[in-house]
């Protein structure tokens, strides 16, 4: 009887682990960006082209994100959540699927699928910005290189 115990607990504890395991598979592929094969730009170009005219930046995150940190300066807040995220980024682009426009999220993997995602929706110069603002294995992020952001304020 204390065997058939003891192999019980050990069935347990194996199951156990093994839930864990994929709990932190799961975990590391939700933080690991999808391969993009378009132009990617640091955050420091990212501003520079964006406050200049040159890219339309768009910060792809939830607006609680956006009143956490704010909105980078230059970028264009658009929630890639939104139902008609697609004809939204369309009309800020002026209805122009080849203008550029770099995505930005919190650490690069978000913008990275999404950038896969509208490349074959027929956007044609796409950019991702793969530090994001809160940094990754791509760089610092924007918030620690210090770019200014501004204050998030619903409903603009």
């Amino acid at each position: 009887m204390a065997d058939g115990k003891s192999r019980t607990r050990r069935w347990v504890l194996m199951g156990g682990a093994g839930a864990i395991a994929a709990g932190f598979a799961v975990r590391e592929y939700r933080l690991i960006p999808q391969d993009y094969a378009g132009g990617q730009l640091e955050v420091t170009q990212a501003h520079q082209k964006a406050v200049a005219g040159d890219v339309l930046l768009v910060d792809i995150r939830t607006p609680r994100e956006w009143r956490a940190t704010g909105v980078g300066q230059g970028a264009q807040p658009l929630d890639m959540r939104r139902e008609d995220f697609i004809p939204a980024l369309v009309q800020m682009a002026g209805g122009d699927k080849s203008a550029p426009v770099a995505l930005i999220c919190a650490r690069g993997v978000r913008s990275a699928r999404l950038s896969n995602q509208l490349t074959a929706a027929g956007f044609t110069n796409i950019i991702d910005v793969p530090e994001g603002m809160l940094g990754s294995a791509a760089g610092p992020g924007w918030v620690r290189a210090g770019l200014p952001v501004e204050t998030f304020v619903e409903g603009e």
